[in-house]
């Protein structure tokens, strides 16, 4: 029995042997063939990963290529719009307006809703709240139109006059309101600032506006600007410059060169610097209030005496060992002749009026009287002598008269 046992182990042994190999030999095969896929599979992979990582996914659109402006806004009209209606429920806008410019939109508001029912769109101007609103109907086609109808009426609203304001209407017009205010603290300086901005007789606006081809409106706390992206970027970046004390003719000038550099073709693809100007900020100096030195504080060697107390000045008087009632007869008498010292100062300044003005010099005599009463009779007579001596001819001198 123990030899068929060990028998048995030989042979179970040699069947696991046997078949350990065949998986072995099997496994081999697969590695290769695995191998040869994998090498495929890799060199699929860089080329995809060279497309992108999701590039199996994405297909050739033949509808867009290089040559298309993907910024271009898109144009809209009245007859791409479905004959049911583009928009599904009402937007509307409203923004508040000061009172002085209440008598200017109540004159202009039918010409606004004139230029608003075009692109079917309503307004509505409300006096008693100080506002205006601009809705959607059921006949807009634009789906956009509001947005550029709510900048109107904000333009509108910071004294824009409206045939300058219905420009933003169009699609390639844009605008911005800034808010100055709160760039400068000091109000002197604020208004200072401003006006610079604006320039003598507006000139210093005018120059922005021809060089970057927008429309600037100053106005009390804002400034509202109008034109291209571009355009709005450069007049912000001034305004924002002007109010933190550098002057807009240094931009002016740069825009100029700019301008300039930007018709030569040949510099169209280098870089401008050594063109533009450099200015370097220059501290100049003011005239400083020298601020007065304090006096010196002399080091004694005992420190200053303290105030006395109310209790220490009535010790000294001897006030403060009397009871009440002493103490009180005490101030009385004390008030009643400071009140009789106050009476008789004020008796001497009424009895003033009354006293007699000071002995006047003497008034000055009369010529009359000085030349000792002179007649008539004798003036006429003195005034006829004297003009009978100036009728007579003078006596001419001889030679032989200057000879001594």
């Amino acid at each position: 029995s123990s030899d068929l046992f060990d028998v048995l182990v030989l042979v179970r042994g040699e069947h696991f042997a046997m078949k350990k190999k065949s998986k072995k030999a099997s496994k081999t095969g697969l590695e290769d063939e695995a191998g040869e896929e994998g090498g495929e599979q890799t060199e699929k992979g860089a080329e995809e990963s060279t497309a992108g990582k999701k590039g199996k996914y994405r297909k050739d659109k033949p509808w867009d290529h290089e040559g298309i402006d993907h910024w271009k806004p898109v144009a809209i009209s009245k007859e791409d719009a479905p004959s049911s209606g583009l928009l599904l429920e009402e937007s509307s806008f409203a923004t508040l307006f000061p009172q002085y410019r209440e008598q200017y939109l109540k004159q202009v508001w039918p010409d606004v809703k004139k230029v608003l029912a075009e692109h079917e769109l309503a307004a509505d101007l409300n006096l008693v709240e100080g506002s205006m609103t601009v809705k959607t109907t059921k006949k807009t086609w634009d789906p956009y139109i509001i947005i550029k109808a709510r900048d109107m009426i904000k333009l509108l609203a910071r004294s824009v006059p409206l045939p300058q304001a219905q420009k933003i209407l169009d699609d390639d017009v844009n605008c911005d309101i800034m808010k100055v205010g709160g760039l400068v603290h000091s109000k002197e300086r604020f208004v200072k600032r401003r006006q610079r901005l604006v320039g003598p007789n507006g000139s210093t606006l005018k120059a922005i506006e021809l060089l970057t081809q927008c429309f600037v409106l100053v106005q009390g706390q804002t400034v509202s600007i109008m034109g291209t992206i571009k355009g709005i970027k450069q007049v912000r970046r001034i305004i924002e410059d002007c109010f933190r004390n550098i002057h807009p003719i240094y931009h002016i000038k740069e825009l100029m060169i700019r301008r300039e550099l930007e018709k030569d073709p040949e510099l169209k693809d280098e870089n401008w610097d050594r063109f533009l100007p450099h200015f370097k900020n220059r501290n100049v100096q003011r005239k400083k209030v020298k601020a007065k030195k304090a006096k010196k504080k002399t080091k004694d060697v005992f420190p200053p005496q303290p105030t006395p107390r109310k209790e220490d000045l009535q010790m000294e008087s001897g006030e403060y060992f009397l009871d009440e009632k002493e103490r009180a007869a005490r101030q009385r008498v004390a008030k009643r002749e400071a009140q009789i010292a106050k009476s008789a100062e004020k008796r001497r300044e009424r009895a003033k009026e009354y006293e007699p003005p000071a002995a006047s010099s003497k008034p000055k005599k009369r010529k009359s009287e000085e030349g000792g009463g002179e007649s008539a009779k004798e003036i006429a007579e003195r005034l006829a002598g004297k003009a009978a001596a100036a009728t007579k001819p003078k006596k001419q001198r001889v030679a032989s008269d200057l000879l001594l």
